[in-house]
C-alpha cells in the first residue's frame, strides 16, 4: 500500500495497528523462550543497550524535533512546549515508578521499587517491563495522531519510522523477560505468556496518545514532547542502568551508540 493511501485512514486506527506491530514484535522476542533457556549476560547487555540507543534518537529526531517545529510555525515560543512537555513526561513516569509495584533485572525481590506488594518476583519483572513499554506505545500514538493536522507523507514516513525503531527494540526487550523467568523455572509457554503480556499496554496507550491529540490539537507539541521525556525517564532510570551491570559495560555503550544510529538513519531516511 502507498504511503499516500495510508493518509486516507483514521489516524487513530494507523495508531492501532502500528502498535499492534509493536507489540507482535514484543511476542516475537519472547518466543526466543523455545529455543533458549539462558541468555548470554553480554548479549543481554548489548541487547538493553541498543534499546537505549533507540529511545534516545526517537526522543530527540521523532519527537523533539518535529516539536520545535510545530511550535516555530504555529507562531509561539518554540522551547516552551519542548521544555514543559519534556519535564511533563518525565514527572509523569516519576509518578508511576513510585506508584507501580516493579522490580528491575538482576536485583533481589528486596529491591522492588513502587508501593510495597506480596507479588511474585516473576510478575514485578514484567510490571518494570511493561512500565517503560507506555511511553513507547504513547510516542507512536501521538505520532500518528499528527497526522490530523499535518497530513502529508513526510509525517506519515516519520510515524512510521518511529513505529519500525520502537518495534526493533522491543523484541530483546521480549526475550529480556522471557528468558530469565525460564530460567527461574517457568513453563516455556508461560515465560513466553508473560513476556508478550509486558507489551500489550502499547496499544492501549497508542490509541490514547493519538485519540487525545485530535480531541485536543493544539497540545501536540507539548504532546511530543511528553512522550520524549517519558521515553528519556525510562531510558536514564532503567535501561541504562541495567545494560551496565557487568564487566563488559563497552558492550552496552556500543550497542547504544548502533542503536542510535539505527533509529536515526530511519527517521532521516523515512521521515
Amino acid at each position: 500500500m502507498k504511503l499516500e493511501l495510508l493518509l486516507d485512514y483514521n489516524p487513530v486506527l494507523l495508531a492501532l495497528g502500528a502498535t499492534l506491530f509493536t507489540w507482535f514484535i514484543t511476542a516475537a522476542g519472547s518466543s526466543m523462550v523455545f529455543f533458549f533457556k539462558s541468555i548470554n549476560k553480554k548479549v543481554l547487555n548489548s541487547m538493553l543497550g541498543f534499546a537505549a540507543g533507540v529511545m534516545i534518537a526517537a526522543s530527540f529526531w521523532s519527537l523533539l524535533k518535529p516539536a520545535i517545529e510545530m511550535s516555530k510555525e504555529a507562531g509561539s515560543i518554540p522551547w516552551l512546549p519542548a521544555v514543559s512537555g519534556f519535564l511533563a513526561g518525565g514527572a509523569f513516569l516519576l509518578i508511576i515508578d513510585k506508584i507501580l509495584p516493579h522490580l528491575h533485572m538482576g536485583l533481589s525481590t528486596d529491591k522492588a521499587e513502587g508501593i510495597k506488594t506480596p507479588w511474585q518476583r516473576s510478575v514485578l519483572l514484567v510490571l518494570a517491563i511493561t512500565l517503560h513499554n507506555i511511553p513507547e506505545g504513547l510516542a507512536v500514538g501521538v505520532a500518528f495522531g499528527a497526522l490530523a493536522n499535518n497530513p502529508d507523507v513526510g509525517m506519515l514516513s516519520g510515524a512510521i519510522a518511529l513505529a519500525i525503531g520502537i518495534g526493533l527494540q522491543n523484541f530483546p526487550e521480549g526475550a529480556a523477560v522471557s528468558i530469565p523467568l525460564r530460567r527461574e523455572g517457568f513453563s516455556r509457554l508461560k515465560a513466553f505468556n508473560y513476556g508478550q503480556l509486558s507489551g500489550i499496554v502499547e496499544p492501549v496507550a497508542g490509541v490514547l496518545g493519538a485519540y487525545l491529540v485530535l480531541t485536543i490539537s493544539p497540545i501536540l507539541p507539548f504532546a511530543l514532547s511528553f512522550a520524549a521525556g517519558a521515553m528519556i525517564f525510562v531510558v536514564v532510570e532503567e535501561l541504562i542502568p541495567e545494560s551496565q551491570m557487568g564487566n563488559e559495560t563497552d558492550l552496552s555503550t556500543i550497542g547504544a551508540m548502533f542503536g542510535f544510529a539505527t533509529m536515526m538513519l530511519l527517521d532521516v531516511a523515512l521521515g
